[in-house]
């Protein structure tokens, strides 16, 4: 089986409906547990362009967000699904997730 680790930055205080939704849909699961996450704080970068529908931020202006990375672990077959998940519960336009290929 192949696994990925996941990393999506999200706004603080809107982590919660992601983990949720993650939770929900069996991909937190490792075993006999689930909600099998990781988190920690970290401050998210970015300046949105002329044409972006930021959350945060104003345009031409460079913001300062602190954030929540979380990590996972899923199975591979699953990335569509949950980058499914994810859009549909994050406020940003195009939240960032990592995809890291994992070694048995």
């Amino acid at each position: 089986m192949e696994f990925l680790k996941l990393e999506v930055f999200i706004p603080l205080g809107h982590e919660e409906s992601i983990i949720e939704a993650l939770n929900s849909g069996g991909f937190l699961r490792e075993g006999n547990y689930d909600y099998c996450y990781a988190t920690s704080l970290v401050k998210g970068h970015f300046r949105p362009l002329d044409d972006a529908q930021a959350y945060i931020g104003q345009t031409g202006e460079l913001t300062e967000v602190d954030e929540i990375k979380l990590e996972c672990r899923i199975q591979a077959k699953h990335r569509t699904e949950v980058e499914a998940l994810i859009r549909l519960a994050h406020p940003y336009e195009i939240p960032v997730m990592n995809y890291m290929a994992l070694i048995d």
